[in-house]
């Protein structure tokens, strides 16, 4: 089955989407899996650092992974109505150097969910998305949408989902995402 790289794109220690991130690994079908890694070690973009010292070893092992996986599962907050800078900051990094977004993006399953305290999700943030990954050749999955507002009320103050049906909901998409990923180096044209 699937084997996922999962990113939350919050470096908060009580991340509501890190807490997604973890019950989205907890809820993948049996015989797939979400390894979950960090941004936070990610130095910020600086094209004087690329040049002088190359690809920092935390996104050059990052990179690795994505590229070694079936899929990427990217959960996103959403700030001032897009990406979050850190999280887009890291993608970036992972383009470079440009002769490179083939191997760790090029038609690879990709899926993002998010969710927030308000009252849209990551409506915004998720849509935002949608041009990064036109331009790193990635295949987003559209069977499905995960957007979960109120989520302080949808985990509970140990980052624990208790809400039955956004565990359902997330079940279901984690299902699909995974029986895309799987089967998407197997279809025909691919």
């Amino acid at each position: 089955m699937a084997k996922l790289i999962g990113l939350s794109g919050s470096l908060r220690t009580a991340s509501f989407n890190t807490a997604l991130l973890r019950s989205a690994a907890r809820l993948t079908p049996e015989g797939s899996a979400v390894e979950v890694r960090s941004i936070r070690d990610i130095p910020l973009y600086d094209g004087d650092l690329e040049e002088s010292s190359g690809i920092p070893s935390a996104v050059a092992i990052l990179k690795d992974a994505v590229a070694a996986a079936d899929g990427l599962l990217l959960v996103t907050p959403e700030y001032n109505n897009a990406i979050p800078g850190v999280f887009k900051n890291a993608i970036d990094w992972m383009t470079r150097p440009a002769s490179d977004i083939s191997r760790v993006f090029g038609n690879k399953p990709i899926a993002v969910i998010g969710t927030s305290p308000g009252n849209f999700g990551t409506l915004l943030s998720q849509n935002a998305w949608l041009s990064v990954f036109r331009a790193v050749g990635a295949s987003p999955w559209f069977g499905g949408r995960l957007l979960v507002p109120h989520a302080t009320h949808v985990f509970d103050a140990a980052g624990q989902l208790v809400d039955a049906g956004i565990e359902n909901r997330l079940r279901d998409f984690m299902q699909g995402f995974c029986a895309y990923a799987d089967g998407y180096g197997a279809a025909p044209g691919q």
